[in-house]
């Protein structure tokens, strides 16, 4: 059973928005003989990538929803999941690489290191996933695939080598030369099937000596072994792949292929790579928290006679009831076991255990460490640990973003109510970045989620789904309220109503936090304030600041201190001083200057050259910072930040300005302060809209 998951792998592909990501898995699955023809990913034939299964998918031809599927290559057993480049729907990245040990990260040979590629790799980086790289689209007008090297080195600062190099690039791009074996490989037949070796052209060997000298400079400092047999030119393709496997797993080499899916040029190379280089679940280290012995950090084994522990990762509504995704991390589990949620230790029977290829599964009987599977009519939110009992264990769980934009979402009638109210609820569990309320004063329903994309696809799907007819309002931005000085507070909260009565007294500062992450310091000396109601002072403090005094936006990043105070022996309770600290807020917050901020976005923009100076223009306009721009002939890429609530509607914009040509993605990046003549007016307009909501 070891042997079999040492010959797995679970990887996932990550890129910039239209880098290649799902074309490349089209032909993995057909190179491994899980498809038998290849479709496009736009769905020009009427049949779309086997990938992209939702209808909304096939029509805007973008990734929405990660999909998995699982292949066999050579012996070894893949499960892959591809996920969406758009950064709206950057969860979909974020739970995939959780789960995965190993990922390829896809570039484009024209637009290189893009400002999604950075944001996928800091992803990895945080969930530790080592990756192997694949520069696609050489075959592209103005390829340069030694320029994207470069690039992972100086922007991503990856020790990133060349494994492969082109024959020939753009138009002419016909095969490549594989630095570790030093021999041409051709892709023949109709779909590049027929792999051919043959010796480097003449012209290009010269060139391709001495990059391999550069492979092997980089992956001899892996290997004793390697760093010898290069001195007594004794050098073996064995000893090359193993420090290349040793340096990638270290996360301390990135091997880099070249190729172009659409050309079918390069692919089953990579699928070499990804046997050959990226970790089995043996060779990583997985962690679960104990929560009957202090949140312990415990590893996990992957040795199918142990407990099972497993972690549902992503959930998805289909025709037979919910399909949750879930990544096995130790023993097994075989249909009709028992399982545990941990969360709140519900009981659930296993009933169908499927292998997951895209929108078909396959049923099996048992499962492994290691593996990912579907269980349906499981009810389980994301993120939950399943174990078999005996154990309490707790995965970690993963980053998930704030959203910041919202939209009013009104229905047209009591039966569109009833289907909304059933969307929402399938979405709130499927997608943690997605969230809904209905607002107290308005007594609308307010959904929020990571961009005008994310919400747009969130609102097709109510229709198309749960035929859900809703109209939508203008979009809000999520701003946020933080104070800007030291204030004090000396409170007492006082309440006699015969009996026992209410007292407490809470002595203490505020003041801004550095890092906009609210902080409770206890000074109290002395036993002035009992210790048992500490924790009370700092739970009134954190319900203050759900709402700021000034807007009603959440408060940001605000130190509070208590250093002295007085209870009565009879009077104080925890609730009199949870009243004493919200009521301390009160009395200290107005006098701290509290200010609006609101979110700024980090824009990437790419569009003809010609039209730059419209574009750069456009940006000022929007109160926007251009940060960088990098122009290589045709098309310019422009680095800028811009306000959220200034840059609604831009992607029409942006193309009426391009003619159609241009294209930008936009990411949360930081909180920053709003202008003083916009502060008053963003105030104006809000009080305003109470005083409509309360008439």
């Amino acid at each position: 059973m070891i042997n079999d998951i040492q010959r797995l792998r679970n990887i996932g592909i990550s890129a910039h928005i239209d880098s290649g990501k799902t074309t490349l898995t089209e032909r993995i699955l057909f190179y491994t003989n899980r498809i038998f023809a290849i479709h496009e990913v736009r769905g020009k034939d009427g049949v779309g990538a086997k990938m992209d299964s939702m209808e909304l998918e096939k029509e805007r031809g973008i990734t929405i929803a990660s999909a998995a599927t699982y292949c066999e290559w050579k012996g070894h057993r893949i499960n892959i999941i591809d996920t969406p480049g758009h950064v709206d729907f950057t969860i979909e990245v974020e739970r995939a690489l959780r789960i995965m040990d190993g990922a390829i990260l896809i570039l484009c040979a024209v637009g290189g290191v893009q400002s999604q590629s950075i944001t996928v790799d800091r992803q990895m980086n945080r969930y530790k996933v080592p990756r192997i790289a694949f520069i696609n689209k050489c075959d592209r007008a103005g390829a340069n695939p030694y320029k994207v090297v470069d690039q992972l080195r100086q922007r991503l600062n990856h020790n990133a080598v060349l494994t492969q190099m082109p024959i020939g690039l753009e138009g002419r791009f016909s095969g490549l030369v594989d630095l570790v074996s030093m021999k041409a490989v051709y892709f023949e037949g109709i779909n590049g099937e027929h792999i051919k070796s043959a010796e480097i052209p003449e012209e290009i060997l010269e060139e391709a000596q001495a990059r391999r000298e550069e492979l092997l400079d980089a992956v001899s400092m892996f290997s004793d072994d390697l760093m010898e047999a290069v001195f007594e030119e004794r050098v073996s393709e064995d000893l090359i792949r193993q420090a290349i496997r040793k340096g990638t797993l270290l996360r301390e080499l990135t091997p880099v292929f070249v190729g172009a899916a659409y050309k079918n040029i390069g692919v089953q190379l990579l699928l070499d790579g990804i046997t050959g280089y990226l970790p089995a679940p043996t060779d990583v280290e997985n962690e679960a928290l104990d929560l009957e012995n202090n949140e312990k950090r415990i590893t996990l084994k992957n040795d199918p006679d142990m407990p099972a522990v497993g972690l549902a990762f992503k959930l998805e509504v289909t025709p037979y009831g919910q399909l949750t995704y879930l990544r096995v991390y130790q023993g097994s589990i075989s249909k009709g076991d028992d399982l545990y949620i941990t969360r709140t230790m519900k009981k659930i029977k296993v009933g169908r255990l499927v292998r997951i290829h895209a929108d078909e599964m396959e049923e099996v009987q048992k499962v492994y460490a290691g593996d990912i599977i579907g269980l349906f009519g499981v009810d389980c939110f994301s993120g939950d640990t399943f174990t078999d009992g005996s154990l309490r264990y707790s995965m970690s769980s993963m980053f998930v973003p704030e959203p910041v934009i919202s939209l009013s979402v009104i229905p047209e009638d009591n039966r569109a109510q009833e289907n909304l109210t059933k969307a929402l609820n399938r979405f709130v569990k499927e997608d943690p970045t997605f969230k809904s309320y209905v607002d107290k004063e308005s007594n609308e329903t307010i959904i929020s989620g990571m961009g005008e994309l994310h919400l747009d696809v969130y609102v097709e799907r109510m229709k198309r789904e749960f035929n859900a007819k809703v109209t939508t309002g203008i979009p809000r931005v999520a701003y946020r309220e933080a104070i800007t000085r030291h204030a004090s507070f000396n409170y007492i909260h006082k309440k006699q109503t015969g009996g026992a009565g209410q007292y407490a007294r809470v002595e203490g500062f505020i003041e801004p936090s550095d890092d906009g992450v609210y902080e409770f310091i206890n000074r109290v000396k002395g036993g002035s304030i009992p210790t048992e109601f500490i924790s009370s002072v700092d739970k009134g403090f954190q319900s203050c600041l759900k709402k700021g005094l000034m807007t009603g936006f959440p408060v940001l990043g605000m130190k509070v201190t208590v250093n002295d105070g007085h209870s009565h022996s009879v009077d104080s309770s925890e609730r009199a001083f949870l009243y004493a600290a919200i009521g301390a807020f009160k009395y200290a917050y107005l006098k701290a200057k509290p200010i609006i901020l609101e979110p700024i976005m980090k824009i990437a923009i790419e569009c003809p050259s010609e039209y730059q100076g419209n574009v750069m223009s456009s940006l000022n306009q929007r109160r926007g910072l251009i940060t960088s721009s990098a122009e290589d002939g045709v098309f310019t890429v422009i680095d800028a930040e811009a306000p959220l609530s200034e840059m609604f509607g831009y992607a029409t914009i942006l193309r009426s300005l391009t003619q159609g040509k241009g294209d930008f993605t936009m990411e949360f990046l930081r909180y920053l302060k709003v202008p003083g003549t916009l502060s008053e007016e963003l105030k104006k307009t809000l009080r305003d809209s109470k005083k409509g909501g309360n008439k």
